[in-house]
């Protein structure tokens, strides 16, 4: 806010007064127009459609290997990981989709429930075979989203619990699982890693663990076993007979007893389940420079209601919409102190807080051009130098995420991920198709649809292991919360160089 008073000498000066409104961003939606509804509705069957498969995916093998699993005494994956964090306190599940539609039967979460949870007041990334899905076997989507996971763990400093209970490797898929870099063995490397780094690796043993899984117990900082439940062998009885001709149990050759009395591979003797996650909760509880990234600070909630996301854009990608209208939705307050709002004015940037913490703010606002480029390009080295966490709001084609490397990557469900949309990549191809041919109108129509229908589905989040998790626009701001507080556990590294204005 301006003042205008006059000075002693007769001339004009300006006093500025402190008006905390003065930064915050108002709305121009019309929440009952014709097009915000349609937009709401298109939203609305989207979110519905994500629910009805995530519901799906919480069956894990189905009701009659359920029954199996839990007539030993056993939990139920979901259950034992709920068990394991602070009453009351949010898991933010990673990739839950992972494997949708890709396999032969339905291998839900990819047979493993990834995410990260509190366990005494720390954040935790949890690895959960769920046994009911394939026996916990790893297919290729598997191993993929364990990595991942223990990237996130590593890059966030997070300590890792292994809730294992698997066959190990789904032999029928060895070749895109066991021989190339990124394949079985790069878990226990990943694991190998972050021990050497101080962060803590603690293994509870609740079923099987066998062939390369048995790395993960014998690799970990701690590891607990459950008394006539859990296994850990190279190679299983039926093995041991093929090739000795001699015939030992399950239990004999890798149990609780032999583990934690002769070979001294596990560290902590479990009664059943529910102690076996008490152990590792202590555990937890025992590390010790808990990192100080408690969110204290007071905060508002936005000035406008979430649901209103789903109406802001449009079905049609090629309809604009201004981001700000996102941001004003998702920040404290709705609060935002744009950078550079005069130029390069398709990229918008500013400061915003987040449950009270301060964050950058990168929001696409149409075509990047040159000047957008740069100002966003200012704007990041400003974040790097100040040690400010930034958020990207992306919204543009051909533009990639994951090579990137962010610390985290979610999509809405209406979101795209591919070279660039299909109906132009339908043009470009059908260009180069129709060379020196004589295409009739449908011959041409024929083959437009079909590239447009497969860029369609193979740009879709839920076709390929692209993101962190497929989420409901109106979670944003919460996902976003539980991430940052997750990358808070690692310390911001110094910035080696000074701001380049180019």
């Amino acid at each position: 806010m301006f003042k205008k008073t006059l000075s002693l000498n007769g001339l004009y000066t300006v006093k500025f007064l402190h008006n905390s409104a003065y930064n915050v961003l108002k709305s121009q939606i019309d929440v009952s127009a014709p097009q915000f509804i349609k937009n709401q509705d298109h939203m609305v069957q989207l979110v519905s459609e994500l629910k009805r498969k995530t519901q799906n995916v919480l069956k894990g093998g189905g009701e009659k290997l359920i029954k199996k699993h839990t007539s030993k005494g056993k939990l139920l994956v979901r259950d034992r990981i709920k068990l394991l964090l602070d009453p009351n306190s949010a898991f933010l599940e990673l990739s839950a989709l992972a494997a949708n539609n890709m396999y032969e039967g339905e291998i839900n979460s990819a047979g493993i429930i990834t995410g990260i949870g509190k366990i005494y007041g720390r954040e935790c990334m949890i690895l959960a075979n769920d046994a009911t899905v394939k026996g916990g076997t790893y297919y290729p989507m598997t191993v993929k989203k364990q990595l991942r996971a223990q990237e996130i763990a590593e890059e966030n400093k997070l300590p890792c619990i292994f809730l294992v209970d698997s066959g190990g490797a789904n032999l029928p898929y060895q070749s895109e699982v066991f021989p190339d870099k990124n394949h079985f063995g790069r878990l226990f490397y990943s694991q190998a890693i972050m021990s050497s780094q101080g962060i803590p690796q603690i293994a509870v043993v609740l079923g099987s663990c066998t062939a390369g899984g048995a790395y993960i117990p014998s690799m970990a900082d701690e590891s607990i076993i459950v008394k006539q439940q859990g296994t850990i062998f190279l190679a299983g009885p039926p093995l041991v007979k093929a090739a000795t001709g001699e015939e030992v149990s399950a239990e004999e050759l890798g149990g609780a007893d032999l583990h934690c009395s002769v070979s001294g591979v596990t560290d902590h003797y479990a009664l059943s389940d529910e102690h076996a996650l008490y152990l590792a909760s202590q555990a937890v509880k025992n590390l010790q420079n808990k990192p100080s990234n408690a969110f204290n600070e007071p905060f508002e909630p936005p000035l406008y209601n979430s649901e209103d996301l789903y109406g802001i854009i449009d079905p049609d990608f090629q309809k604009p919409f201004d981001v700000r209208e996102i941001i004003a939705r998702i920040f404290d307050g709705s609060k935002f102190d744009e950078f550079k709002k005069k130029y390069g004015d398709t990229l918008v940037c500013g400061y915003s807080k987040l449950y009270g913490k301060t964050v950058g703010v990168i929001g696409n606002n149409g075509v990047l051009f040159s000047e957008s480029a740069l100002k966003g390009a200012h704007f990041v080295q400003l974040c790097s130098q100040r040690k400010v966490p930034t958020i990207f709001l992306q919204n543009i084609t051909g533009m990639c995420g994951r090579a990137y490397s962010p610390r985290f990557l979610f999509m809405w469900p209406n979101a795209k991920i591919s070279v660039m949309g299909g109906p132009q990549a339908a043009g470009v191809l059908s260009d180069v198709a129709s060379k020196g041919k004589q295409w009739s109108d449908k011959e041409r129509d024929d083959f437009r649809k079909s590239i447009i229908d497969k860029f369609d589905r193979e740009g879709s989040p839920l076709f390929q292991l692209w993101d962190d998790g497929v989420i409901d626009p109106r979670d944003t701001r919460k996902v976003l919360g539980l991430s940052l507080a997750a990358a808070l556990n690692c310390k911001i590294e110094d910035t080696k160089y000074g701001i380049f204005r180019m």
